[in-house]
């Protein structure tokens, strides 16, 4: 929420003696959100099928694998085969069962490009079935945290950084994607070489909102209702963050988010896409006893400084599990502006 204030006239000068030329100087307020901290299911359908691992079979005359003879690659998001779309799993083996052995062409996207590659399907020794030797995936699930929700676009920011394949590592390219209730059972501490994680259920069949990005930057969707937990804060530009003390609000038991203590330690001014912008050191026992530091499902976890939202937690430090990432307020506001159209 922002809006003009005022509009003047400033003269510019040279050295503070000659005049140059006078500009006009529009005033804005703060942008407004409210920060959240609360946790949310993530339901997310990939555009297409993502390949997760390329396996072989034996055809009776040896091992083989057709989509990586193919040129198939994991990681690769197959959109149609034979000029068929596919969206999801059963779409890709009723197609191959269905070509009899024949070479199918198979659009696929690999790093933002789309490309053509041909597939060969075999008929496996075991069950006598055709076969293309790849696991793909059509869909992901899992929790994390709202940073905040805008009440100027009705649009709630999540994570901080995207929804990736479990296997592959790849940003999901989504197609659609739901919103859920959640409740915090339990938590899985953290400790140095192995992140902890939030223990959580999804509460209900019904969606609780809608997803509609999955980017760099986080998740971005509509709430089916406004949060009325906390009041709005202005949101900080980057150039207002700085080293020292800061709370996190973050929910590590039922659906209520706490206020945590955390200490910002650095801060990079660099790639504004990036979601590694700051390092976080935990500093509240009472988290560090509960959890360890930072865990996994706490992604999205709003950072407070000075009265204002500097930021969101994004990743925890494998090593030391009491540290962990940020990425800038002023960027999910960017991208949540971009989501609200």
């Amino acid at each position: 929420m922002s809006g003009a204030l005022a509009s003047r006239t400033e003269q510019l000068t040279l050295f503070g003696v000659f005049p140059i030329k006078n500009v006009n100087v529009t005033e804005v307020a703060e942008p407004v959100v409210i920060p959240c901290g609360t946790p949310f299911g993530i339901k997310l359908m990939t555009e297409g099928v993502l390949v997760v691992e390329l396996t072989g079979f034996d055809t009776g005359d040896g091992i083989i694998s057709p989509a990586r003879e193919a040129g198939i690659d994991e990681g690769d998001v197959i959109v149609s085969i034979s000029g068929k779309p596919v969206s999801g799993n059963k779409d890709v083996s009723r197609i191959i069962e269905e070509s009899g052995g024949k070479t199918l062409g198979v659009e696929l996207i690999r790093s933002g490009e789309h490309r053509v590659v041909f597939l060969k399907p075999s008929k496996a020794a075991s069950d006598d079935s055709y076969r293309a030797g790849m696991w793909v995936r059509d869909s992901s699930a899992g929790i994390g945290t709202v940073t905040f929700y805008d009440p100027s676009t009705g649009i709630f920011a999540g994570l901080g950084h995207p929804v990736c394949d479990t296997d592959t590592g790849e940003m999901l390219t989504m197609s659609c994607g739901e919103a859920a209730d959640v409740y915090i059972s339990g938590v899985k501490k953290s400790t140095a070489g192995a992140p902890g994680e939030l223990i959580g259920m999804f509460t209900s069949d019904k969606a609780s909102g809608s997803l509609l990005v999955n980017s760099e930057c986080g998740v971005y969707g509509k709430m089916g209702s406004s949060p009325t937990l906390k009041s709005a804060v202005p949101v900080a530009m980057r150039q207002e963050v700085q080293t020292g003390a800061a709370e996190i609000y973050a929910t590590i038991s039922g659906c209520e988010p706490e206020c945590y203590s955390v200490e910002i330690e650095k801060i990079d001014m660099g790639n504004s896409t990036d979601c590694r912008n700051m390092v976080i050191h935990v500093t509240d026992e009472r988290l560090l006893d509960k959890a360890g530091g930072i865990v996994q499902g706490m992604s999205g976890s709003p950072i407070i400084q000075n009265g204002k939202l500097v930021g969101a937690v994004t990743h925890v430090l494998v090593r030391d599990p009491t540290r962990g990432y940020g990425i800038f307020a002023d960027t999910m506001l960017e991208c949540a502006k971009s989501a609200a159209g």
